[in-house]
């Protein structure tokens, strides 16, 4: 029996040693290069849903020159509370006032993914519910010592200390993590049967 053909390394556009660390996990070969693409600020009462496709394609498309006939590969994701973004926190105290406004709510992490060749294009999303227990000042303290909020939507980490913080998630964990891996699979599956280990 012949072997299959090896799959071209999908290209990500991205700066998320996340996003990295899932396609390695998944088996997925990829190349990273950075994105030629300048993420627009949420203005109030933004559809979620809309920027995080807006941005994802964005990203994919910035680099789609750099890929030649490879699968291109743009994700971007936010956390929302009742129609509020809550993007990555400028400093330790607006972290706190995040984490302190998520305390004991469910919020939504939403996640863009647009996947692209030069023949086609494909934007979809995900979402993830994800429920956080009761938080005292003195947790949010000490996560917020921590510096893990740094970079992240929403400022905490569920991969690492912040998993302390979550009660329930109901949905893909990936998607939290930073790639909605279920999606992902099932485009890869639909479009590249085979190629990548899925279909």
């Amino acid at each position: 029996m012949a072997d299959a053909p090896r799959a071209a390394p999908l290209l990500l556009a991205s700066r998320s040693p996340q996003r990295r660390a899932i396609l390695e996990q998944l088996g997925i070969p990829f190349d990273v290069v950075e994105p030629r693409y300048e993420e627009r600020a949420p203005p109030d009462l933004a559809d979620a849903t809309e920027l995080v496709r807006d941005h994802a394609q964005g990203k994919a498309r910035s680099v789609a020159a750099d890929a030649g006939d490879r699968p291109v590969l743009g994700v971007d994701t936010e956390v929302v509370l009742q129609g509020q973004i809550f993007g990555k926190p400028a400093d330790a105290t607006e972290a706190e006032r995040m984490l302190e406004e998520l305390s004991g709510k469910t919020h939504v992490v939403v996640s863009g993914l647009c996947l692209l060749t030069p023949g086609w294009e494909v934007v979809a999303h995900e979402g993830t519910r994800v429920t956080f227990r009761d938080l005292t000042p003195r947790d949010l303290a000490r996560y917020v010592a921590t510096g893990e909020w740094e970079g992240r939507a929403g400022a905490y980490a569920i991969q690492g200390r912040g998993a302390a913080l979550v009660r329930a998630i109901d949905g893909d964990y990936l998607n939290v993590v930073g790639l909605p891996a279920s999606c992902l699979i099932r485009l890869l599956a639909e479009r590249f049967a085979g190629t990548y280990g899925f279909g």
